[in-house]
């Protein structure tokens, strides 16, 4: 899959809870970019359940988490959650897909304030959220570039 927008990681590393492709026990997230909102599609399997048949509420907010925080793609921005704020409206049902969306609601120097929601396939909203994510500390930047070269021009074309 060709990605310009840099949405998903095609370096060796791809060990992301959510997104990483080789990440066995990960959700596979796999990212796309339409308009302003970043989405993904994800059906969970029992195996992310809490209450029987019900989604584990941790799963929607990883979820929401990494979508709304992959809109730093859109600025060539590494970037971390610093406030995550989730409001659940209603049971995620486990075994039926759900639509995950997040775009960028205000920017500002070294940070985004963004939104998203997940909904089921009639457009039902799940849960919304709200979310402040930071850019990536630098010290945090280069230790990681030191120990994955492969990402040392991820933003590059």
């Amino acid at each position: 899959m060709d990605d310009p927008q840099k949405l998903n990681d095609r370096t060796t590393y791809q060990r992301c809870f959510a997104c990483g492709g080789r990440n066995e026990h990960g959700l596979k997230l796999v990212f796309r970019r339409e308009g302003d909102r970043i989405y993904t599609n994800f059906t969970p399997s029992v195996r992310y359940q809490g209450f029987p048949g019900v989604l584990h509420g941790g799963i929607i907010a990883t979820l929401l988490d990494e979508t709304m925080g992959r809109t730093g793609a859109i600025r060539r921005e590494w970037l971390m959650t610093g406030k995550l704020n989730i409001r659940y409206r209603q049971p995620a049902p486990v075994d039926q897909p759900l639509r995950v969306w997040g775009q960028i609601g205000q920017e500002r120097s070294g940070a985004v304030d963004a939104v998203g929601a997940v909904e089921l396939a009639d457009g039902t909203v799940v849960a919304e959220a709200r979310g402040l994510f930071l850019k990536l500390p630098g010290p945090v930047v280069q230790r990681t570039l030191s120990q994955y070269p492969e990402f040392v021009n991820y933003w590059q074309e």
